[in-house]
């Protein structure tokens, strides 16, 4: 089979967006990118705090609600629709819930095929990204980097630490199929 979609899981400040951006550039045929930060970009300001949406602490924890779940849970499904539809999609997410939200993107992309990437980045330099970066709360890739991992089942895996996103994104495409 055809992989249809490749589906990065990491912490944040791991690497996923440049890793994607690349993938775009290596791979053969046109691929779209649907990052998790687009979702949270798009929602309305009443669904970024503590009443059901998107809350970020100032401690780098994000805690989420029914009224984000649910978006959620209709942009995974629209993921999936342009799938089926014949277009390659690349999503970048964050599982916070580890287990728990690939079983939900694995309800949404039943029937397609899949490939499962692990971006793993070492706490301290996905920390001293974050702070570059600048548009991130601190403490946030700190306490992600290992926790989005936790029971998740992987394809493939991948390390920004020490590796640049085009080699990671080599490292991927040669397992598309």
């Amino acid at each position: 089979m055809t992989t249809q979609v490749i589906l990065l899981n990491g912490g944040s400040s791991a690497g996923k967006s440049g890793i994607g951006r690349c993938l775009q550039a290596v791979l053969p045929d046109p691929w779209l990118v649907f990052g998790i930060d687009s979702l949270v970009d798009a929602l309305p300001p009443a669904l970024r705090g503590a009443d059901g949406g998107i809350e970020f602490a100032e401690d780098g924890g994000v805690e989420v609600g029914a009224g984000f779940r649910a978006l959620e849970a209709a942009w995974m499904e629209g993921v999936a629709a342009t799938a089926r539809a014949g277009a390659r999609i690349v999503v970048d997410d964050v599982f916070l819930g580890g287990a728990a939200s690939q079983q939900r993107w694995r309800k949404a992309l039943a029937g397609l095929d899949v490939l499962w990437v692990g971006v793993r980045c070492d706490a301290e330099v996905a920390a001293a990204r974050e702070i570059a970066r600048g548009d991130r709360t601190r403490g946030m890739a700190a306490a992600q980097a290992e926790m989005v991992h936790d029971g998740v089942a992987y394809d493939l895996e991948v390390d920004t630490t020490r590796t640049e996103s085009l080699m990671c994104a080599r490292t991927i495409a040669a397992r598309v199929g």
